[in-house]
């Protein structure tokens, strides 16, 4: 299993894998007890692990960073029910985390999650396809977009010259008025 299948769905308790997307939904297998069910996209939203970020007093960082914090500092996990020790533990694990946007609540679920990915045997690892392309899209991206600006202009000024050659205005589309019933 890869963690770029991992998924958190609304509404359902824990972590699934993706098994297969649909046009109106998405098969699910929970990571806790192996079920698949079917997820429709009118009751749930679905978050690829990949995709949450998580605020720190600079940059937000990816979810995985905290995870391999996490791994680093190798301690044992606080119970996931106490706010205060959980709080305590992120202190010393991720002490730039911002503690006044990062909800108790979303640092349970990080423990949670965490302590599931590791029974699993997940290994904390982004999709290599999603690293690799991340910097050279946003360039070929602004590379088009500087293209274009040029070629709009000249297409642009070639529809006008022929009008202005001919010394003419450009026609004008006629107008119908609806006549009036009595």
């Amino acid at each position: 299993m890869e963690y770029g299948k991992l998924i958190a769905v609304t509404g359902l308790p824990g972590l699934f894998e993706l098994v297969s997307s649909k046009n109106d939904g998405a098969i699910v297998r929970s990571l806790e007890d192996n079920s698949t069910k079917f997820a429709s996209t009118r009751q749930h939203q679905f978050s690829h692990l990949e995709s949450i970020e998580v605020y720190t007093v600079r940059d937000n960082v990816n979810l995985i960073d905290i995870f391999k914090a996490m791994q680093d500092d190798g301690g044992k996990l606080p119970e996931e029910k106490d706010a205060k020790a959980v709080k305590a533990y992120f202190e010393k694990v991720y002490p730039d985390l911002d503690f006044e946007r990062v909800y108790a609540s979303d640092m349970k679920k990080m423990v949670k999650w965490f302590g599931v990915i590791t029974a699993k045997g997940i290994e904390l690892k982004l999709t290599e396809q999603l690293i690799e392309e991340e910097a050279p899209v946003e360039e070929a991206v602004v590379a088009e977009v500087e293209e274009a600006k040029p070629a709009k202009k000249a297409a642009k000024k070639k529809a006008e010259a022929p009008a202005e050659e001919a010394g003419e205005e450009a026609p004008k589309k006629k107008t119908t008025r609806k006549k009036k019933e009595d």
